[in-house]
Formats: structure tokens, sequence, C-alpha cells
């Protein structure tokens, strides 16, 4: 226990920078099991848009939208979300949604919008439009 005491007093930077990941991390971890959106996979996707008529939401640029997006998605940027402007998804609000982003990074405060707005069943791609390509299924090209 010594050793650890005069480490973390030659290192204080060092030692305090650990400390700062360890509660990110604690934190990270516990915002998502809070969260009132699910994460899922590229797979469970396409579950969800074949078998119980899911909806794709995707809030990337306009530009990065028409390089490809997936097959029927609506294109809603997250300011639109932001205000309460949901256009051809206020229809939906029963249907699982699903929020893509570039990462799968920024889709999760879109997400957490639509649940408080009344949508049901809202979940995130994981890895964004990124995982979906890994995963090497189609993407549409163009205006849709």
């Amino acid at each position: 226990m010594q050793e650890y005491i005069q480490f973390f007093q030659q290192n204080m930077i060092l030692s305090l920078a650990w400390v700062g990941i360890l509660v990110a991390l604690i934190f990270n971890i516990f915002k998502s099991a809070t969260a009132s959106y699910k994460e899922i996979t590229a797979p469970e996707v396409t579950q969800l848009l074949n078998r119980e008529n899911g909806v794709v939401v995707d809030i990337r640029a306009k530009d990065d939208f028409k390089r490809g997006h997936i097959t029927d998605a609506l294109h809603i940027l997250p300011t639109d979300i932001k205000a309460n402007n949901f256009g051809a998804l206020e229809s939906h609000k029963s249907d699982p949604i699903i929020v893509v982003c570039k990462m799968g990074q920024t889709a999760r405060e879109s997400a957490d919008l639509l649940t408080k707005a009344g949508f049901e069943n809202v979940s995130v791609l994981k890895n964004g439009i990124t995982g979906w390509v890994d995963a090497k299924l189609p993407l549409v090209r163009g205006k849709k």
C-alpha cells in the first residue's frame, strides 16, 4: 500500500488522468444503462425494418445522405428534431425508430429527444453508417 501512495505522489498528473478516465468510463456506462433508447447492431436493424415496419431516421448532413443512405431512410436534421419538426416521422410514433448518424455518437442526443417527444420504440444504430457499411449491407445513392 505504501508503494501506491508513493507512486501517486510522484506521478500526480498521470494519477489524475487515470482517475479522470475512470470517472468518464463509469459515467458513460451509467448513462448507457439508463438511456431511454437502445443501441442495436446492423443485423438487428434489418430485422426491425423487415419484420416490424421500422423507420430509419438519418440525421447526417444532406450531402452525406445523398452519398449513401439506408433504403427508405427519412432525412431529418438534428436541428429539426430539437425544434420538434418531425415531418413525415410524426405518423410513426408507435413504430420502431432507428436513428442513424455517421459513427453512432451524435445520434444519441436525437434519439433521446425523440423518446421525450413521445416516440415509443427508439434505437440508435451502433457505429452508425460506418457499422452498416462494415456489415457489408447496401446503401442507396443519390436523392431519395
